[in-house]
C-alpha cells in the first residue's frame, strides 16, 4: 500500500496563541515607540528622516526571529 500523500498535522499546542498574543503587543509597543521619536525627528533633514523611519520600518522583523522558532520548535536557537 502507498503511503498516503496526506500528513497529519501536529497536535496545537499553547505557543502559538501565546505567540500571537506577543508578537501582537510588541508590534503595538513598537509603533507607539516610533511615534514618541515623531516630534523629535520633525526638526531633522527630511532626508535623515526618510533614513530613520525607514529603518525603523525594516528593523522591527529582526528580534521577532528567535520568537517565531520558539513558536514553531519550542526552541530560542537552532540547534
Amino acid at each position: 500500500m502507498a503511503p498516503s500523500p496526506f500528513r497529519t498535522p501536529p497536535e496545537p499546542t499553547w505557543r502559538k496563541p501565546v505567540g500571537v498574543i506577543g508578537i501582537i503587543l510588541y508590534i503595538i509597543i513598537y509603533a507607539l515607540l516610533i511615534a514618541a521619536l515623531a516630534d523629535w525627528l520633525q526638526g531633522l533633514p527630511r532626508l535623515i528622516e526618510l533614513l530613520v523611519y525607514a529603518v525603523a520600518g525594516i528593523a522591527w522583523i529582526a528580534p521577532l526571529k528567535p520568537f517565531l522558532l520558539w513558536m514553531n520548535t519550542g526552541l530560542w536557537r537552532v540547534k
